[in-house]
């Protein structure tokens, strides 16, 4: 059953220090423990970004009175284009462990497509895919324009969304 979420978009400069820890807390652990990859995931991209984290309140426990402080479930960052490439691009896509195949990665891309939408109107947008999502994102209106390249040791190709695209 997919949790009950609360999308928040900011810019990295409106970031409170709490959510800055978590989202990079959430990266590391996924892009560079889970990944086993070494590189450098604060890139200077983040600083012209826009961010969306995806909070989720966990249930009460029946030991305590006090609601539980909401936790990042989910997270991307929409980058201006230009920044990395010449259209708007998505990246840094991710649920933490806990929140995985509960239905997450879906309404996260696409809230990223609303906003990108909203803010580059008539603009395609371009992500750097893992091999192993190509289908997932393909069914969220992708399509592969690019060869197989390794990045940080994993396959990608680079998918393009067109501004008009239906997924």
């Amino acid at each position: 059953m997919q949790p009950e979420i609360r999308w928040q978009w900011t810019r990295f400069d409106d970031l409170e220090p709490r959510h800055l820890y978590a989202l990079l807390r959430a990266r590391g652990e996924v892009f560079i423990i889970e990944q086993r990859c070494a590189f450098l995931d604060t890139d200077g991209a983040d600083l012209d970004a826009w961010h969306l984290l995806g909070w989720v309140r966990p249930r009460r426990t029946a030991e305590r009175g006090d609601p539980p402080a909401a936790v990042l479930a989910a997270y991307l960052r929409l980058i201006e284009p230009g920044r990395v490439f010449d259209e708007p691009s998505i990246g840094r896509v991710l649920t933490v462990e806990p929140f995985r195949r509960v239905g997450l990665g879906r309404p996260l891309m696409k809230e990223g497509l609303r906003k990108a939408a909203e803010i580059y109107p008539g603009r395609a947008v371009r992500i750097g895919a893992q091999i192993r999502l190509e289908r997932f994102y393909q069914s969220l209106g992708f399509h592969t324009v690019s060869e197989m390249y390794i990045e940080d040791g994993i396959e990608h190709v680079q998918m393009l969304r067109a501004a008009d695209a239906v997924g």
